[in-house]
């Protein structure tokens, strides 16, 4: 979702700075496009790097036999986000 965010604000900001040529006296439209275009690139960066990162979970098992040894178990996974 960030990453089509990312998008849409880089279009929306190009589209300010250069194909609209309208003069409003309270605000710059090309300098509003171009902080648009940087936030743009911003949020699709952050989405390509949350995208990419990879999470790993800990599970811990403990069992305890009929002559009270106690066994500890851990198994580590890693899941990519990204893939489905």
């Amino acid at each position: 979702m960030s990453i089509g965010t990312g998008i849409v604000l880089f279009v929306i900001g190009a589209i300010l700075a250069f194909a609209v040529n309208v003069q409003v006296s309270w605000i710059d439209l090309h300098l509003v496009g171009y902080i648009l275009m940087g936030a743009g690139v911003i949020v699709f960066l952050i989405g390509i790097v949350l995208l990419v990162r990879k999470r790993s979970t800990v599970a811990t098992t403990r069992t305890v036999d009929s002559a009270g040894r106690e066994q500890v178990t851990q198994q580590r996974s890693e899941s990519d986000p990204g893939v489905y």
